[in-house]
């Protein structure tokens, strides 16, 4: 039966409200995926087909989507409202996602919730370290050999993490084409893994939790990034993984 949920999260971040305000609108490739800007009034078009039913820059959005086309949802709402700390240098954010879910609540609400940390704490590495450069996107799933729960523990070997390398530590991890990439280990649970390098954030996401396919984003942000060069290398470094040809 279809039924309501809601995700409350609240952080603060160390940078004016004015950037947050410019990553959650028009800046979503640095740390989600790039969509097209919301028009900017209440009222107007936003991403997706979403309507956007509060517009108060720099302080508060939201959008809004009904029958969003997808089997298990039918209302889609994001919600951030924004407040200025510290004279202003810092920025306090509360963010809320609710909607319906019509199949599988309670599947959905624990893959929703646990993205939605995953994202966010992308977005406070993007604000902190690389906005608001232009960014390089790339995404792809793995083979069906990746939609288990061990798939992720299989990447973290492959990628050279000791099974006791904590968030917070630097790693020279093994990349695509036998590339040693030297990176802080950003975000680690038992659902995703988080690499920065100089210049990339670069997600991994165990969705085997879930029944799908594990996922990588590239979030590339050097002045000659290539997303489609970037897709191709992680793919094949991830067939590699999972011994697909």
């Amino acid at each position: 039966m279809p039924e309501e949920f809601e995700i409350v999260r609240e952080f603060e971040v160390d940078v004016p409200p004015e950037k947050v305000w410019e990553a959650v609108t028009t800046g979503t490739g640095g740390y989600l995926w790039p969509m097209d800007p919301p028009e900017p009034r209440e009222g107007g078009q936003g991403p997706f087909g979403s309507t956007v039913t509060a517009w108060d820059p720099p302080h508060r959005y939201t959008s809004r989507s009904e029958n969003v086309g997808m089997p298990t949802q039918s209302l889609n709402q994001l919600d951030y409202t924004i407040e200025p700390r510290d004279e202003g240098r810092h920025a306090w954010v509360r963010y809320v996602h609710s909607g319906i879910f019509t199949d599988d609540w309670n599947n959905q609400y624990d893959g929703a919730s646990k993205h939605t940390n995953f994202y966010l704490h992308t977005l406070c590495e993007y604000l902190t370290h690389f906005a608001p450069r232009p960014v390089a996107f790339a995404q792809l799933n793995g083979p069906a050999a990746s939609a288990t729960q061990e798939a992720l523990a299989a990447v973290a070997h492959a990628l050279g993490l000791a099974d006791d390398a904590a968030a917070g530590t630097k790693a020279a991890v093994q990349g695509p084409g036998g590339r040693t990439l030297d990176a802080v280990l950003d975000y680690r649970n038992p659902y995703f893994i988080g690499l920065r390098t100089d210049n990339a954030l670069i997600r991994f996401f165990g969705r085997g939790h879930w029944g799908a396919p594990l996922g990588i984003s590239i979030h590339d942000f050097a002045p000659d990034a290539d997303a489609e060069a970037n897709q191709s290398a992680w793919r094949a470094w991830l067939n590699g993984v999972f011994s697909q040809a």
